[in-house]
C-alpha cells in the first residue's frame, strides 16, 4: 500500500506538457467495422433518456460505434435498419468489407487535411468496444482470433501525421470489449457491469503496452474505465512516461474497485445509475468521474461555463456521432459559425477541442459534409492562429458586450485577443481600460477606430461580409477593469 501511495504521489507531481496546452485543436478519428453499416438514430433524446434512467437508453445511442450493442435490442432503430438492409448477418461480418475498404485508404491525404485545420495532434481509435484492432496485434484475442486488420492502420497513420508536423495519439477502449463480455447494455449501470474481469485485464494491458512500445503515442486516451486495480495502472503510467516523457493521459482511467462491483446487484446498479443521472443533469452533459490520476478532463458534447484551472479537452463529433453516420441530416452538422465559435469558446476557457472525424467504412474516405467542416477550419487557421494556438485564458473568458455581442478573450504576453461573434458597428470592451500605450487593431494589422470611455474601450467596426466568422481584435497594453457589481 505504501508503495502504491508513493507511486501515485510521484505521478501527481508531473506538469502537463506545454505542447498540449498550446495545441487548442486536435482531430479524433473513429473508423471501425461499424462504419460499414454507418447507421445510428438521429432524432431520439438520448441524453434525456440517460438522465431519466430509462432502462433501454443505450438502444437509442446516436453513436454509430455502438451499433453492435444497439443491435441487441429487437425494438431499436438499429435492429430495424439491420433487418431491412442486412437480414440476419452477424456484426462480425462487417470486418471483411471494412478490411477491403482499406485498399483505397490514403493516410497521407487524411493527415494533410487534418494539418491544414491548424490541429496540432491526431488521436486514432485503435480499438473500440467491439474489440476490433486497427493494427496487426501480436496479443491474440482468445474469443475471436484474427479480430484485427492485416494492414497496420495505426502505424501508417502515425507516420503520416508526424510527417505533417503533428503529434500522434491513440484511443483504446479499456473499459469495454464485447468479445470478452457481450452483455446487453441499456443503462450506465449495465455498462459498468459489462466491464470484463478475469483474463481481460491482462489482455488489455498487454495491448496498450504493445501500442506504446510500437508507436510511442503522445496521447494515451482510454475510454469508460480500466479493468485492473490502481497499483497495476500506476505502473503502466510510469512505464508510459518513461517511453514518452512528454506524453499525456486522459481522465477515463478509473481503476477497478469494489464500488464498481456493486453494479452486479440490482440495488448497487440503481445507486450507480442515480449518481450518473444526477451528475449528467447537474453538469448539462457527460463529464467522466475524476479518477485518482489523470492529466486532463474530457467533457463530451458540452463545454464548461467559464475558465477552468484543470486542463480539459472537449470531445465531440462534427454531427451527433463520433463515427460516420450516413443517416445524418444537414441540420445535424455543425454550422460554420457554430464550429468556429466553439473553438474560440473552448480556447478562451483554457481547453482544447478534440473534433471527431468519422471516415466511411466502405471506401476509407471522409464524407463531403465532414470534409467541408475541415476546410472551414483550414480557411480560418491562418487568420486565427495568433489568437488561439499558444495562448492562455485571460482574467475572464468573456460573456456579452454591453451591445449584446458574444465575446471571448485569450492572451499572450502583453496582448489580449477579443473574439467577437457577429458584432455590430459599435462594440464596447467593458472588461478593458486603455493606458497611454494601448493600441487596438484587427488581427493582422488593420487599424480599428476606437476611443476610451468610462465604460471601457469603444470600437467602431466596418461592415463585413463574413458574418459566420468571428472578428478578432488585438489589443496591446490595456488593463483589466474591475467590473464586479
Amino acid at each position: 500500500m505504501a508503495s502504491s501511495r508513493s507511486s501515485i504521489a510521484q505521478l501527481r507531481r508531473r506538469q502537463i506538457p506545454s505542447w498540449w496546452q498550446d495545441a487548442k485543436l486536435g482531430i479524433f478519428v473513429q473508423w471501425s467495422p461499424a462504419s460499414v453499416p454507418a447507421f445510428a438514430p438521429r432524432e431520439d433524446d438520448y441524453s434525456g433518456q440517460l438522465i431519466k434512467g430509462q432502462s433501454d437508453a443505450f438502444a437509442y445511442s446516436p453513436y454509430v460505434e455502438w451499433y453492435e450493442n444497439s443491435l441487441r435490442f429487437d425494438h431499436s432503430p438499429v435492429s430495424a435498419f439491420h433487418r431491412e438492409h442486412y437480414g440476419d448477418l452477424p456484426y462480425s461480418a462487417f470486418a471483411k468489407t471494412f478490411e477491403e475498404s482499406m485498399a483505397s485508404w490514403n493516410p497521407a491525404a487524411w493527415a494533410s487535411s487534418f494539418a491544414a485545420t491548424g490541429a496540432r495532434y491526431v488521436v486514432l481509435m485503435t480499438k473500440h468496444h467491439d474489440g476490433y484492432c486497427l493494427w496487426p496485434t501480436e496479443i491474440e484475442n482468445p474469443h475471436r482470433p484474427g479480430w484485427h486488420s492485416s494492414r497496420d492502420v495505426v502505424g501508417e497513420l502515425a507516420e503520416a501525421v508526424r510527417n505533417e508536423g503533428m503529434r500522434f495519439g491513440i484511443y483504446y477502449s479499456g473499459g469495454l470489449d464485447w468479445t470478452f463480455c457481450d452483455d446487453t447494455i441499456g443503462t450506465p449501470g449495465d455498462m459498468i457491469a459489462a466491464v470484463p474481469r478475469g483474463s481481460y485485464a491482462e489482455y488489455a494491458e498487454a495491448q496498450v503496452r504493445e501500442l506504446i512500445d510500437r508507436y510511442q503515442p503522445s496521447v494515451l486516451w482510454n475510454d469508460i474505465t480500466w479493468p485492473s486495480d490502481g497499483p497495476a495502472l500506476w505502473k503502466l503510467f510510469e512505464d508510459y512516461y518513461a517511453t514518452v516523457p512528454d506524453g499525456v493521459v486522459n481522465d477515463r482511467w478509473m481503476p477497478w474497485s469494489p464500488v464498481m462491483g456493486l453494479s452486479h446487484n440490482t440495488l448497487g446498479r440503481k445507486l450507480i445509475e442515480r449518481f450518473i443521472s444526477q451528475q449528467t443533469a447537474a453538469s448539462g452533459g457527460l463529464i467522466p468521474p475524476k479518477p485518482p490520476y489523470f492529466d486532463y478532463r474530457t467533457p463530451e458534447y458540452m463545454t464548461f461555463p467559464d475558465v477552468q484551472r484543470t486542463p480539459f479537452e472537449c470531445i465531440r463529433g462534427i454531427d451527433n456521432s463520433f463515427g460516420y453516420n450516413a443517416a445524418s441530416a444537414p441540420e445535424d452538422f455543425l454550422s460554420r459559425e457554430a464550429l468556429l465559435w466553439l473553438l474560440s469558446d473552448i480556447t478562451a476557457k483554457g481547453g482544447n477541442l478534440l473534433l471527431s472525424v468519422g471516415p466511411r467504412g466502405v471506401d476509407g474516405q471522409i464524407s463531403e459534409e465532414q470534409q467541408a467542416r475541415l476546410d472551414w477550419l483550414a480557411e480560418w487557421a491562418p487568420t486565427i492562429e495568433q489568437a488561439l494556438q499558444g495562448t492562455r485564458p485571460w482574467v475572464a473568458a468573456g460573456d456579452l458586450t454591453p451591445e449584446g455581442t458574444p465575446i471571448r478573450y485569450t492572451t499572450r504576453g502583453q496582448k489580449v485577443f477579443a473574439l467577437l461573434q457577429s458584432p455590430g458597428p459599435k462594440v464596447t470592451l467593458s472588461a478593458l481600460s486603455a493606458t497611454s500605450a494601448t493600441a487596438v487593431e484587427l488581427l493582422g494589422g488593420d487599424a480599428v477606430p476606437w476611443e476610451s470611455s468610462d465604460s471601457g474601450i469603444v470600437m467602431h467596426l466596418s461592415e463585413r461580409d463574413d458574418q459566420d466568422q468571428p472578428v478578432v481584435i488585438e489589443i496591446h497594453n490595456a488593463a483589466a477593469r474591475n467590473t464586479a457589481k
